[in-house]
């Protein structure tokens, strides 16, 4: 198949671009470089198969192809909250282009949507039939209630126009081609340790949160884009549930190194626990994360070494 992928050189997205070349696929990826980087994608260029267009989802774009996957957004506080607006336009205008195209080239379109539409959830852990708890007007509204909006256009384009879509839900994932100043948790705790400052904690070290290795979320990407039973929404993430300070003290295991665990406060609208319920993942695709936290930290840490 020939497939786009928007957002392709971002952690996730040259991730998925990589296992679609793998899988026989043409690619083309379209990038604007605000999170993403050239060095993610590089050792793909010279592939027949690989093709990277430098281009804003915010703008319209058309290709001939036969699937699309809607990567591009910033992903972490750090980079969505600098310019909270753009992020807003990216997740909605980026949606409608991608919806457009699939309805016009009729290919079947694939929206990363996130935990963060649970907001901090009164339910744990969070199923697909949970409508959430999200501040609409707080510092992480932007990317929050973006990409809700971007699942009601989803469904909106499902239901009124018959375009074909699968809707996913990621939770944390973490590994290689991580953005080292993204401000996500795994890869500010690796980081830190390994230039041997001190570890920073946010509030008391007893939130939650359920880390999936990269590989094994973009299997499940690929699952459920190719299956015919559900559209979604559908939760992919790992069930397994660690709190920040067992994840810091891992890690400062698996680095070595003199650094210490230091304690700040709690951001606004930080979620205090955030686990799948992947009973649907498991039925529909047979799938599992397999990549235990420890054995997916000393990859994820193999990877930081070679870029700091």
């Amino acid at each position: 198949m020939r497939i786009l992928v928007t957002g392709g050189a971002g952690f996730l997205g040259s991730n998925l671009c990589e296992r679609l070349l793998n899988d026989g696929h043409e690619v083309i990826c379209i990038d604007n470089f605000f999170t993403g980087r050239k060095t993610n994608i590089a050792h793909l260029l010279p592939n027949p198969n690989f093709e990277l267009v430098r281009h804003d989802v915010i703008d319209p774009f058309k290709y001939e192809v036969d699937q699309i996957y809607n990567l591009a957004c910033p992903a972490s506080p750090p980079h969505y909250q600098y310019n909270p607006i753009k992020t807003t336009k990216t997740s909605v205008m980026g949606a409608i282009n991608c919806l457009g195209l699939a309805k016009r080239v009729k290919a079947r379109v694939f929206q990363a949507s996130t935990s963060e539409v649970y907001g901090d959830p009164a339910v744990h852990p969070q199923p697909e039939s949970y409508w959430g708890n999200v501040n609409p007007v707080g510092r992480r509204s932007c990317y929050d209630e973006g990409k809700r909006c971007a699942e009601t256009l989803f469904f909106d384009y499902y239901r009124e126009n018959k375009v074909d879509i699968r809707v996913v839900r990621i939770f944390n994932t973490y590994g290689p081609r991580m953005h080292p100043n993204d401000g996500r948790v795994v890869s500010n705790f690796i980081v830190q340790a390994l230039k041997g400052q001190d570890i920073t904690i946010y509030g008391d070290g007893s939130q939650t949160r359920s880390f999936c290795y990269v590989d094994d979320l973009i299997e499940g990407f690929v699952r459920f884009m190719n299956q015919k039973e559900t559209v979604g929404p559908l939760n992919l993430g790992n069930p397994g549930e660690f709190t920040m300070l067992q994840l810091a003290e891992l890690t400062l295991k698996l680095v070595g190194g003199k650094s210490k665990i230091v304690y700040q406060a709690l951001p606004s609208d930080d979620p205090k626990q955030r686990r799948p319920d992947i009973t649907l993942a498991r039925s529909v695709l047979k799938w599992e994360p397999s990549v235990p936290l420890e054995e997916g930290l000393k990859r994820t840490i193999a990877y930081f070494k070679t870029q700091i």
